[in-house]
């Protein structure tokens, strides 16, 4: 029973031994633990940090990428926009000045073909007057061979001429 009961001086030397032990520890090997430990807890929130970070500008550039994609596509567009307004003006332009020629030369036709019928009717009535006075005389000339007819006639001919 010995054994089961411990003595007061074994009591105290183990105590004595303990203290020491756990300041010796506590001096050389816990410090140093524990400063490990809190470096390896700093290092570990400092990388988690860094990913949140890295997480965060990753969505950021991510979300950048999206808005220039979109800016590009938007500026596609206005280019495409551009050209086929541009070409529908060209077209338009062209269609335009295409009439307005047609319509030039219409015109032009028209004014020829004016001349010309006024140029025949000129040349018409100076034959109609040529053929008239070929005829006139013709016939003046047969009627008026008895100097009787050509007095009656120079006397009408004044007649007429005092009435106008």
């Amino acid at each position: 029973m010995d054994l089961l009961t411990p003595d007061l001086g074994l009591l105290f030397w183990q105590l004595v031994v303990f203290l020491g032990l756990f300041f010796i520890l506590r001096v050389f090997a816990w410090g140093p633990i524990v400063s490990s430990l809190h470096e390896r807890e700093n290092n570990i929130q400092s990388a988690l940090d860094l990913a949140e970070k890295t997480r965060v500008e990753m969505t950021a550039l991510q979300a950048n990428n999206e808005k220039l994609l979109a800016e590009a596509r938007h500026e596609r567009e206005a280019i495409l926009r551009g050209a086929k307004e541009t070409a529908d003006k060209m077209v338009a332009d062209s269609r335009e000045k295409a009439e307005s020629e047609g319509k030039r030369i219409l015109e032009q036709a028209r004014e020829a073909m004016q001349n010309e019928r006024q140029a025949l009717v000129a040349q018409m009535k100076k034959e109609v007057v040529t053929l008239s006075l070929d005829i006139a005389e013709k016939v003046l000339r047969k009627e008026l061979n008895d100097k009787s007819t050509q007095e009656k006639l120079v006397s009408d001919m004044v007649a007429n001429s005092r009435l106008n």
